[in-house]
């Protein structure tokens, strides 16, 4: 697993982050959700698609901590 680890980092810096002006996109998703506020089919998609490489890394890190 430590041959994914550097594409799990760079994915998540750039495709989990992107945009990064003024604050990351899936920072705000996480917002909404923390809020209760409503969202649209669309934003749940684009959690999905920003949060994906992040879901990645903690997998990827967890296989490592576990020895596989």
């Amino acid at each position: 697993m430590k041959k994914y680890l550097g594409m799990a980092i760079i994915a998540s810096l750039t495709l989990g982050l992107a945009p990064f002006f003024p604050h990351p996109h899936i920072w705000k998703q996480l917002k909404n959700l923390w809020y209760g506020r409503p969202m649209p089919a669309l934003d749940w998609f684009d959690l999905f698609l920003h949060g994906a490489p992040w879901i990645f890394l903690i997998y990827v890190l967890v296989q490592i901590a576990r020895g596989k």
